[in-house]
């Protein structure tokens, strides 16, 4: 584009924070201003690898004690970001209003661990939503995640594999008890599929939020039918840094 028509463009258009949708100073070329790259909270290396928790550094990688106890499913649990500040808003954005441009800056400025965690052979699947909330919405927000994670890391996505039973309510209405009963038996993998494909030694679960991990454990035991490890990979966690 010659810079004269940028330079217009700009003028009419001014930049705006991809984060925050306020006007970035001046002639800023980056896209999220100085503000939120200061409240963007990435989640600490220092975890459990099994859960994800954050544990104190001379204890990392676990197991913690709560998996030593009752160790989920999945063999990994990564999360990118802390759901607070800018990151909640760009998620919530892009959910409830199909902005996807805070999302793609966060996926794009994660992109070094990204290539870290996931290698080119790994499969991505996404936690399947609801048909009836899916057509609804006209989204698939855990699918769109896969296609960009694979983009970035050279690696595979499949939306058939792991499907959705049922019609359950939304998990963010629903506590404690109510959540582990609503998803004990919302999800299946498609066994006809499954033989037809050929699978690669590692899985990953992938989802835009963890809250109290009750679907990423009841997603991850319901592929546990294929024997292959399922990491599970979601954009941000929430819930305080413990």
């Amino acid at each position: 584009m010659p810079a004269w028509v940028d330079g217009a463009l700009r003028a009419v258009f001014p930049p705006a924070c991809v984060l925050c949708h306020q006007p970035l100073a001046g002639a800023a070329r980056e896209r999220v201003c100085d503000g939120c790259a200061r409240s963007v909270r990435v989640r600490p290396p220092h975890c459990c690898a099994r859960c994800g928790r954050v544990l104190p550094r001379e204890l990392a990688p676990g197991p913690c004690g709560r998996c030593l106890r009752h160790a989920p499913p999945q063999a990994a649990t990564r999360a990118l970001y802390v759901y607070d500040g800018p990151v909640r808003e760009a998620i919530l954005a892009w959910k409830l209003g199909g902005d996807d441009a805070g999302v793609r800056w966060l996926l794009a400025a994660a992109a070094g661990r990204l290539r870290d965690w996931l290698a080119p052979g790994d499969l991505l699947l996404p936690v399947p939503m609801p048909l009836v909330r899916m057509r609804a919405s006209g989204q698939h927000h855990a699918a769109g995640l896969c296609k960009i994670l694979a983009a970035v890391a050279d690696c595979h996505w499949d939306w058939r594999l792991l499907r959705r039973v049922g019609a359950q309510p939304r998990q963010s209405a629903l506590t404690g008890l109510a959540r582990r009963q609503n998803l004990r038996r919302a999800f299946a993998v498609d066994a006809a599929y499954a033989q037809s494909v050929t699978l690669p030694q590692r899985l990953w679960l992938v989802d835009d939020i963890l809250t109290t991990g009750t679907t990423a454990k009841y997603a991850a035991k319901a592929l546990g039918i294929l024997d292959r490890p399922v990491h599970v990979l979601t954009l941000a966690r929430a819930g305080r840094i413990e």
